[in-house]
């Protein structure tokens, strides 16, 4: 039996003294009323209305149990109310400061469909995994190795002047004429980890590029202004150089990627997420979708 139910009714009916007036009251059909009526007095084991006369009037048992019957409706009342403001409320995601406006519209746009509300949240590496660890966010795109990662995305350089657009091998970067300048590649702060940041250098090692031909910027403003400056070569997406304007080569060889998963604070909204979002949030890092759905 639906308690909350049948004691919204009752308490529509006793404060009319009509089962007419107290079913449309509580919006259900009078024959509706009247059964939910008959089951509750069955589930508390009296009369709660003397069917006597043309009126529903309420016998004692009725009113002693209808201040009661009240206050479960009111309650049951303010937990809808309650549950349907925590529906609503943003979801707090830190997401990495790369991701173009436009794909976190449409990652927002594809929650709302879903009923998730999400407030997203732009930071770099390190302050997405301060603002979980925190609980100022409730998910996280955490950057971890590729092979660990959900998302993976290739990277490669790019450059404001159209080149090659065969993928470039390190070793062509080599600094052979001393009284000339180098080119350098420009690391941006969400890649300057580990997993990106020694591979690049373990290559640049490995083709005797001077150590400062591979250098980490202050910010990405800074590393594309040198970009376009001075010629220089942004590590980044194939996505990422379309937003910026430049032009994108892979890196010859083993690759270079950004890795990334989603971490959460508690609850199941990595699971949920991930499945119902994988595409939304993949086009938001760069990764090359193409249509493909999450294996």
């Amino acid at each position: 039996m639906d308690l909350v139910g049948a004691c919204r009714v009752f308490v529509r009916v006793g404060e009319r003294g009509s089962f007419t007036l107290g079913a449309e009251a509580a919006g259900v059909p009078q024959p509706v009323a009247s059964r939910r009526i008959a089951a509750l007095e069955r589930h508390l084991g009296g009369l709660l209305f003397d069917r006597s006369g043309r009126r529903a009037v309420l016998t004692p048992f009725g009113r002693d149990l209808l201040p009661s019957a009240k206050r479960l409706v009111e309650l049951a009342d303010a937990l809808e109310c309650d549950a349907e403001q925590a529906r609503l409320r943003p979801m707090a995601f830190a997401v990495p400061e790369t991701c173009p406006i436009r794909q976190l519209a449409v990652l927002d746009a594809a929650a709302r469909e879903l009923g998730m509300v999400l407030g997203l949240r732009a930071a770099g590496p390190a302050p997405r995994m301060e603002l979980l660890n925190a609980h100022e966010v409730r998910l996280a795109l955490v950057a971890v190795p590729p092979h660990e990662a959900t998302w993976a995305v290739p990277l490669g350089v790019a450059t404001a002047v159209r080149t090659d657009p065969r993928p470039l091998r390190i070793e062509t970067l080599r600094h052979r004429q001393p009284r000339r300048p180098f080119q350098r590649i420009w690391i941006q702060p969400e890649d300057d980890l580990p997993h990106v940041r020694d591979r690049l250098e373990q290559l640049g090692h490995r083709a005797a590029l001077l150590p400062a031909q591979i250098s980490v910027a202050a910010s990405l403003t800074a590393a594309v202004s040198e970009t376009m400056r001075t010629g220089a070569l942004l590590l980044c997406s194939s996505a990422q150089a379309d937003e910026l304007g430049l032009y994108w080569r892979a890196l010859a060889g083993t690759p270079v990627a950004r890795g990334y998963e989603l971490r959460a604070g508690s609850g199941d909204d990595v699971r949920r997420v991930s499945k119902e979002l994988w595409e939304p949030i993949a086009r938001c890092l760069g990764v090359p979708v193409d249509g493909r759905e999450h294996p």
